[in-house]
């Protein structure tokens, strides 16, 4: 591609990740500029109408707003589609796409829940729409079969937040979902889910739970206490 592409993001972001490995999945040159959200420079601003990232960026300035918009654009401009052929399935893999940003939702509301009750109550409801998900999942090991898809790319970054916080404490989230399981560990090896991070990302994403004044973080920083 001729056009050079730019990705302001900041190391933590989910949404940042599933655009990261969409680039890299379709084989586009990119650089990445990282920054500090709670302390936004001007020009971010300018070119971020919501204040969020990630945010591409062209060599003509131009810029776009919205992991999805961006993924979106992304297949698009590039040989493939990592979205399926039938229009209907298409239409499912997107349906499924806003049930993930769903999960993430969830996942925010977990690590914030100032009571224990907030806790459980999050903690059943996560629990819960995987099991929504464990029924809709084909045989894999991706969610629609042998082929990585656009929304292989959205589940990835989903799947790890349980990878780097189960290490710490187990939140017993994933009860009789044997196929999502699977696909969470296949996801995992996969080399765009892989380095759409930095190697230091659990450490940085402990460490930002552990600020968050929770009942999660009080039990992290608890269970990190404990004689071993």
């Amino acid at each position: 591609m001729s056009t050079e592409i730019e990705l302001i993001t900041h190391v933590l972001c989910p949404y940042v990740q599933r655009s990261v490995i969409v680039l890299q999945e379709k084989n586009i040159s990119y650089r990445r500029t990282d920054i500090d959200l709670a302390n936004k420079p001007d020009w971010f601003l300018e070119l971020s109408p919501l204040g969020k990232v990630p945010v591409l960026v062209t060599d003509k300035r131009h810029s776009l707003f919205e992991s999805a918009v961006i993924c979106e654009y992304l297949n698009e401009i590039t040989p493939g589609s990592l979205h399926p052929e039938d229009a209907f399935e298409r239409a499912e893999h997107r349906a499924w796409i806003e049930f993930g940003s769903g999960l993430l939702n969830r996942i925010a509301q977990l690590y914030n829940a100032p009571t224990r009750e907030a806790f459980d109550n999050v903690r059943k409801t996560l629990t819960d729409l995987f099991r929504q998900l464990e029924a809709r999942l084909a045989e894999g090991p991706y969610f629609s079969g042998e082929t990585f898809r656009m929304i292989d790319a959205v589940y990835g970054p989903i799947f790890r937040y349980f990878d780097v916080l189960d290490s710490v404490l187990d939140l017993d989230v994933f009860h009789n979902v044997p196929k999502t399981q699977a696909w969470r560990t296949h996801l995992k090896t996969r080399e765009a889910v892989r380095r759409a991070v930095s190697d230091d990302y659990p450490e940085r994403l402990l460490a930002f739970v552990r600020k968050r004044d929770s009942y999660l973080s009080k039990q992290m920083v608890d269970a990190s206490a404990d004689p071993v």
